[in-house]
């Protein structure tokens, strides 16, 4: 049962558009133009810098299994 068909309105759900740049209440644009869903439309706008933050700590967490088992990192 969903909370609409129990009579409670559902959240809005927010998206950061990568190829406007916007942020989009809902499901609005295509989903291969489209990051989320985020609780907020904050959270939406800074979809980029929390991608970047993810990935950067992903990268320095490979570099450390590469430099443990394998030696330093070839691709730096």
């Amino acid at each position: 049962m969903t909370e609409q068909s129990r009579g409670v309105p559902e959240r809005s759900q927010y998206y950061f558009n990568t190829e406007t740049g916007e942020v989009e209440e809902g499901k609005k644009s295509s989903w291969l133009h489209r990051m989320g869903p985020y609780d907020t439309a904050e959270e939406a706008a800074h979809a980029f810098q929390r991608a970047a933050q993810r990935n950067a700590a992903e990268d320095a967490a490979d570099r450390a299994w590469q430099e443990e088992w394998e030696g330093p990192a070839q691709w730096d």
